[in-house]
């Protein structure tokens, strides 16, 4: 999910890993993008290795979130860096996650601009609840929460989704799907395959 975030972050459950690689971002359409991704079960270096290439990729970006899928990875795992309503940034990252939303009179829709680092170039408003919290576990497999509002709020169900194979796409009505295919078509030169590696 791409934004700009705000300096001095939260961090509860520790810092993002560092030393990773920028890798090619997966783009909408690649099978691993649409499916399902395989939970964490093995807490080792590769997975803290995996984690510090997603999120060296996410900051090449200029993201706020990055799913495993969003560098070809069947892994169930995000990291993001990402600003609430008032400005407060937090950092983590969360294996296998478990999205829990508000419901009934608690609900309330946030109607915000959204775009995906896997579409690049590419914004167009979409309704998500306006609070959002996401349980799993981090790299070394202990229980993690995360809760926010605003753009975190977003960005934890935007990566989530991508963790279940959905993209923020399939959540558009036709027309707004046309019109994010038709920026994103605008803009192709200026993410070309291999993009931003």
């Amino acid at each position: 999910m791409p934004d700009q975030p705000s300096p001095a972050p939260l961090a509860p459950h520790g810092p993002l890993p560092t030393g990773g690689t920028v890798r090619p971002i997966t783009r909408w359409g690649t099978p691993v993008m649409h499916r399902p991704q395989a939970l964490v079960t093995a807490y080792d270096d590769a997975l803290t290795a995996l984690a510090a290439d997603m999120v060296a990729t996410m900051y090449a970006a200029d993201g706020v979130g990055l799913a495993a899928c969003q560098i070809g990875e069947n892994v169930a795992m995000f990291v993001f860096d990402c600003h609430d309503e008032s400005g407060q940034r937090t950092v983590g990252v969360v294996c296998n996650p478990v999205l829990t939303l508000p419901e009934g009179r608690d609900r309330l829709l946030d109607e915000a601009d959204e775009g995906c680092l896997s579409f690049p170039g590419a914004f167009v408003e979409l309704g998500r609840p306006d609070t959002a919290t996401v349980t799993g576990t981090g790299l070394d497999g202990s229980p993690v929460t995360f809760s926010g509002d605003g753009m975190l709020a977003r960005c934890l169900q935007h990566e989530t989704d991508h963790t279940l194979g959905t993209v923020f796409g399939d959540r558009l009505p036709t027309k707004l799907r046309k019109r994010l295919q038709k920026q994103h078509d605008k803009l192709a030169e200026d993410y070309p395959v291999g993009w931003p590696a």
